[in-house]
């Protein structure tokens, strides 16, 4: 599934982990519901509310399609947790 998703132009779902996971491949997202967990998602242009009517759908879909996604922004950190943790650990027993 998330070859599938990673290799997607848009993604359309109704399904929370789905949104999430386009939007850790960069990829444009459209949820078929009228609302979302995952707010910040919507707030920042990396997925759109298409509901459940097809127009609106379609007009979400084209938005999204159109306008792209930011592309310089990490919402959930940029993915080095773990080697700044072994940085800090790293320094603090050497000053030991």
């Amino acid at each position: 599934m998330i070859v599938l998703e990673s290799n997607a132009k848009v993604i359309l779902t109704d399904s929370g982990g789905v949104q999430k996971e386009a939007y850790f491949g960069r990829v444009p997202c459209v949820t078929l519901r009228n609302e979302t967990e995952w707010v910040e998602l919507v707030e920042l242009g990396f997925n759109m509310l298409g509901g459940h009517e097809p127009e609106r759908i379609r007009q979400a879909f084209e938005e999204i399609v159109d306008k792209g996604i930011p592309s310089d922004q990490d919402l959930y950190g940029g993915g080095k947790a773990s080697e700044k943790t072994v940085s800090l650990l790293a320094s603090l027993s050497e000053a030991s």
